[in-house]
């Protein structure tokens, strides 16, 4: 057996731990930095695996980073483990029911995704002790990366910067490599505070924070038209000023996401977008307030890193799906319109263009899918992610794992029902293969860390990391 079927083998031999760890955070779903329950299976399992454990890093309690061994390279591992609010949902079940009203979901995955990493981990860490390897291991824990962005608060205070490499992983409804980019983003709150009053007796004297918000929003859906294609902008109101209509409104809060592919584009939407809040409280005399919460920076993926990833990915993560994992996945495939449907077929084709017509029928209506797509590098964007701080920071390379029904977005009831069952916890377990085997091969290959290094410097212009966040900002 070689060394990387012995690491398939050793995290085999501990997969109850990590699934059990699983379904545990799964059980207790935490939001942005509160995750108090979330991150104890990590400390407990790391702490009998051996890993040193340095606690509440970048001023986040819920924090750590956990080290085994000692010299170069230094592989770091990222695990996330927060969930998503008002995204509560019955396990198992083929339809939209909440276990808790309003209550939050694993609708990302991230019971999943923490550990996966955590199995890949422990996966290298027992491999190195077989085989008396030098470098160093060290598993980031990453609260808030679902809003917040914790591992932006990380990279701010140079948490990463002793890093050679870091890999990390996510679930998806198809399993690649990630050669794409994301979108950057800023995320700010903005509070009006007015004048309340009888809204009939007494109208002229109220001031309303409310009509400050609409307005606001308004704006910027007109400066949608005058910003790059890629901008993104997103809000949500946190406070409309009170229930009652007969009051004029004294408060109203609104939260904004502001995308772009790069750091700076976004920074340049954002100051668009102050200007608007401003206007908007000056037509209405109300007071404005604008409060920083955090921001993430684009994903640079490194080809060298994501290279090699895609070879153990090729190795490693099959899931080996049953034909009963299959028909209980069908339940979910069976909730998308028919419009997804028909769309899966045409990805399916677009991934195959060689199939036929069979085939392409057989992958574009399976309830999970069973292949790993080519590996391909673009410049295109999808999503926002706070991995970007670190591939900013140090070479970064991940992969996706289709351990989601096939069709099924990310943040959806689908993906939280998914979250305990048999292909969830196969993904898991292919993903930590997956990341173990390659930690493995840049402990064995300085060749291919010097080679990612120096394609970092390229990507990266020879800028240093600077975080988009201000210096006074802290998580909260």
């Amino acid at each position: 057996m070689d060394a990387k079927q012995q690491i398939s083998a050793l995290i085999d031999a501990k997969k109850d731990q990590f699934i059990t760890a699983a379904d545990r955070i799964w059980g207790t779903p935490e939001t942005r930095f509160a995750t108090s329950e979330s991150v104890k299976p990590f400390l407990e399992i790391l702490e009998k695996e051996g890993f040193s454990i340095e606690k509440g890093v970048a001023n986040m309690e819920h924090s750590f980073v956990a080290t085994y061994g000692s010299g170069n390279p230094v592989i770091g591992i990222l695990a996330e483990y927060d969930a998503l609010g008002n995204l509560s949902q019955v396990a198992d079940l083929g339809e939209q029911k909440a276990v808790n009203e309003g209550g939050n979901g694993h609708g990302c995955g991230h019971n999943l995704l923490g550990t996966g990493a955590l199995a890949g981990a422990i996966g290298v860490k027992d491999l190195m002790e077989q085989e008396k390897l030098t470098g160093t291991i060290k598993l980031f824990g990453c609260p808030a990366e679902e809003s917040g962005y914790g591992k932006a608060f990380m990279a701010r205070d140079g948490v990463f910067d002793c890093l050679d490499i870091a890999l990390s992983w996510h679930p998806m409804d198809t399993s690649m490599a990630w050669g794409l980019s994301s979108l950057a983003v800023y995320q700010i709150y903005y509070n009006f505070k007015g004048i309340s009053a009888h809204a009939a007796a007494a109208p002229e004297q109220g001031r309303s924070a409310l009509d400050a918000a609409e307005l606001m929003n308004i704006g910027v859906q007109f400066l949608r038209e005058h910003i790059i294609d890629e901008g993104r902008v997103h809000y949500a109101f946190m406070d409309a000023g009170g229930e009652s209509a007969n009051v004029v409104q004294p408060t109203s809060s609104l939260y904004y996401f502001i995308r772009a592919p790069k750091l700076e584009q976004a920074e340049e939407i954002y100051k668009r977008v102050n200007k608007i809040a401003e206007g908007a409280a000056l037509m209405t005399e109300t007071e404005l307030e604008i409060v920083f919460d955090s921001a993430c920076a684009n994903y640079l993926p490194n080809h060298a890193v994501t290279a090699a990833m895609y070879d153990n990915l090729k190795d490693f993560g099959n899931m080996n799906l049953t034909k009963e994992d299959q028909e209980y996945s069908q339940r979910y495939y069976d909730s998308l319109n028919e419009a997804t449907k028909e769309g899966l077929k045409v990805r399916a084709r677009q991934s195959n263009p060689s199939a036929s017509e069979e085939e392409i029928e057989r992958l574009g209506t399976m309830p999970v899918l069973d292949q790993i797509s080519p590996l391909f590098f673009s410049n295109a964007t999808s999503g926002s992610t706070d991995v970007g701080d670190v591939s900013w920071v140090c070479p970064t390379a991940q992969v996706l794992i289709g351990c989601e029904p096939q069709g099924t977005p990310p943040h959806s009831w689908q993906w939280v029902a998914n979250g305990k069952s048999s292909v969830a916890h196969k993904g898991l377990l292919a993903a930590g293969k997956t990341i173990a085997t390659t930690a493995y091969d840049l402990l064995t290959n300085p060749e291919l860390v010097a080679k990612a290094k120096a394609e970092h410097q390229v990507t990266v212009g020879g800028k240093k990391y600077q975080s988009a966040i201000p210096a006074d900002v802290m998580p909260k």
